[in-house]
């Protein structure tokens, strides 16, 4: 298992070694020790969450407000997406910063964020499935968005699937009507 903090601090790309045979594939998807060896911090698991996407569903930024945070474990299990972290953190030295990784059912990649960051995921073809470890079950109360395409941010989501068609972007009414960065 590779694990790398990505420019933002608080968030890593896990990467897994894959081990395959005539009967398919297998790989550790997490191991605590591994991760609190690389991330220097432990991992509660209070909720996971699934969710399943057509292709140009995007999905965020959402945060929750810290406190108390809510961090979180992502990983592809079938499809792919881009995978987006934001640092929402006031004070941080990558306050508004943002970077992104491919998850997908052939690296099998996760993406860990901390407490503090601002989380999107864009369904590059139908049917993508990600699955989230969460550190906090969910709480409405804290729970808050912010608009993917505000340019403050300048996201570069991709417009293009996987397959090379042209994504639409889906998104639902709540991130539609989310506030800016600002």
């Amino acid at each position: 298992m590779q694990i790398r903090e990505l420019a933002i601090p608080g968030a890593w790309e896990v990467t897994p070694r894959l081990l395959g045979d005539d009967r398919g594939m297998f790989c550790e998807s997490f191991k605590a020790s591994e991760f609190e060896k690389a991330t220097g911090r432990p991992f509660e698991l209070h909720q996971v969450n699934t969710s399943v996407s057509a292709a140009g569903v995007l999905r965020g930024i959402h945060y929750t407000e810290d406190p108390p945070g809510q961090a979180k474990y992502v990983t592809c299990v079938r499809g792919a997406f881009l995978d987006v972290v934001v640092d929402l953190r006031p004070g941080s030295p990558t306050y508004g910063r943002w970077d992104s990784v491919l998850l997908d059912d052939v690296h099998r990649r996760s993406v860990f964020l901390s407490e503090g960051l601002g989380h999107a995921i864009l369904s590059l073809e139908d049917g993508s499935t990600v699955t989230y470890l969460c550190s906090l079950e969910y709480s409405p109360e804290f729970d808050r968005d912010m608009d993917a395409f505000d340019p403050r941010l300048g996201i570069e989501w991709p417009t293009e699937g996987r397959d090379g068609s042209r994504l639409t972007y889906i998104r639902s009414a709540k991130d539609e009507l989310a506030p800016p960065f600002s």
